[in-house]
């Protein structure tokens, strides 16, 4: 465990550090991330390694990510030391004292970033999301928030230089989609959006009322980690349904022609994965049982927390009522989260994708409930 003594900058310009109101905390967990590069870069050197691409692929990004954060890591731990090196030193002119205080606020910046970035420690976060949204109460409003949202998280993962893939969606009849659900995948995009599930409401004047009305509506998002064939979810052939029909959509050769699309559903639960998104059946089916195989897996991370939370006295489900987020377009303007507190009055700001200082804020509430 690597531990950083953070020195507080004194108000005296004669001691620019304070080490008695220092304070350690622990940044980083090294023995878990050293074992896990290890494990890695022994997997890489099989000869059969490139055998999946697909697989080999995730692996390589996971295995680049270590590598670039073990190196950040280590230069701001160098300029650490240096700097306490530079106080250390006897003779300290103003000049000095200038050039430390420009140093101390550069590194204290990159500080407060490792902080909220070291929050990502669970044992998921590293994947790639599925994420699900569906309109709720609200009607064709609720589907046209929907699929607002839709675009808020695809613009979010293209500011984060995620890719995207839409596998399921379904259109409204109107306006909107009923629901869909897109994959995200990207270093850490399962940490980063984990804290979105839940309901999310509007408040906003109706486009699709002819009084012109003030409406709420709500939709409701899943978070689910993506799965890989060899992790440890058993899911037994003769425990699933699967169905196939016509994929809906724009039109195309294979497109509503053929019966591509398939749905499998996983009897003992109940839960149901849906792809549309590729040419043939059999793409979809994998694609399919992907999702299914993140929902088995996001269920069980579900009743753990709720485990936890009992233990804790307190639980609230992903109820309508119990929404984490208020997007409010009219009287004013205002994004409020529920659970943080944080908000913003830069509303189009933050359904054009700008969610990190929710998402920061998530990660610290959740490091302490």
């Amino acid at each position: 465990m690597v531990y950083f003594f953070l020195w507080r900058a004194s108000k005296s310009t004669s001691k620019f550090f304070n080490k008695n109101s220092c304070s350690c905390r622990t940044i980083f967990d090294w023995t878990r991330k050293e074992k896990r590069i290890q494990e890695l870069e022994l997997l890489s050197h099989d000869p059969k390694f490139w055998d999946d691409p697909q697989k080999a692929g995730r692996i390589m990004q996971e295995l680049e990510t270590l590598r670039s954060e073990k190196a950040d890591f280590e230069t701001l731990r160098t300029s650490l030391d240096d700097l306490s090196s530079l106080l250390a030193m006897e003779g300290f002119t103003e000049e000095d004292q200038a050039a430390a205080e420009k140093e101390v606020a550069a590194l204290q910046e990159k500080l407060d970033a490792w902080e909220w970035k070291t929050l990502l420690g669970g044992e998921h976060d590293m994947r790639s999301v599925l994420l699900t949204i569906r309109s709720g109460a609200g009607g064709v409003d609720a589907q046209d928030w929907a699929e607002i949202l839709l675009r808020m998280y695809l613009r979010y993962a293209e500011r984060q230089g995620f890719a995207t893939k839409v596998l399921d969606e379904a259109r409204g009849g109107e306006a909107g989609i009923k629901s869909a659900t897109i994959e995200i995948d990207g270093a850490y995009a399962y940490g980063y959006l984990r804290g979105e599930a839940g309901i999310h409401r509007l408040v906003r004047l109706s486009p699709f009322n002819a009084n012109n009305l003030r409406q709420t509506s709500f939709a409701s998002v899943e978070i689910m980690p993506v799965v890989d064939d060899d992790t440890a979810i058993e899911i037994r052939p003769e425990d699933l349904r699967i169905d196939t029909y016509r994929a809906s959509g724009a039109g195309g050769q294979h497109v509503n022609k053929t019966e591509s699309a398939v749905r499998i559903t996983h009897i003992p639960t109940g839960l149901v994965a849906a792809s549309q998104s590729e040419r043939s059946q059999l793409q979809n089916r994998e694609e399919a049982m992907k999702m299914l195989r993140s929902k088995v897996l996001q269920e069980r991370i579900e009743e753990q927390e709720r485990e936890k939370q009992k233990l804790r006295g307190e639980y609230k489900s992903a109820e309508w009522g119990n929404q984490i987020r208020s997007y409010v377009l009219h009287p004013y303007t205002l994004v409020k989260d529920h659970r943080t507190g944080t908000e913003t009055s830069d509303a189009q700001k933050v359904l054009d994708g700008d969610l990190q200082p929710f998402i920061e804020s998530e990660l610290r509430y959740f490091s302490k409930n």
